[in-house]
């Protein structure tokens, strides 16, 4: 067996792994945090979940990269759209990471940082996925 048959049987596993990874860490500081965690924390991992979903949607056999032809722009504009939720949540999660730094009050800096880990390995897990993925 070579390298890339390899990747193919043990990538999608690699890539759930990561998955959960990511969200063990929010997990963890929504179990371990002493200050309830409000729903805002919540939404980056979750269109992070989605993005990586949008991306999986997608099989890189039917993508044309002739810049040409324009008869796959419904599934080049799904995915930059994928590609725009995933930016966005992560801006996001560094953006509450920064409030919780700075503020005094409320959820930990902890918080903040399984955010931004959790949105980091949802979407690695997601690129795993679909770089492992054949057909």
């Amino acid at each position: 067996m070579d390298l890339g048959e390899l990747w193919v049987i043990f990538g999608p596993g690699v890539a759930g792994a990561v998955f959960g990874a990511g969200w063990w860490f929010w997990v963890d500081v929504v179990v371990c945090d002493a200050v309830t965690v409000s729903f805002v924390h919540y939404l980056p991992g979750i269109f992070a979940s989605i993005a990586a979903l949008m991306f999986n949607c997608v099989r890189k056999d039917d993508i044309d990269y002739s810049p040409y032809d324009d008869s796959e722009w419904r599934l080049k504009l799904w995915l930059f759209l994928a590609y725009v939720i995933s930016f966005v949540s992560l801006a996001a999660s560094v953006g509450l990471l920064i409030q919780d730094s700075v503020v005094k009050f409320g959820p930990s800096v902890w918080t903040g940082t399984a955010g931004v880990l959790q949105c980091v390995f949802v979407l690695i897990s997601g690129l795993i996925y679909w770089t492992s993925h054949s057909e």
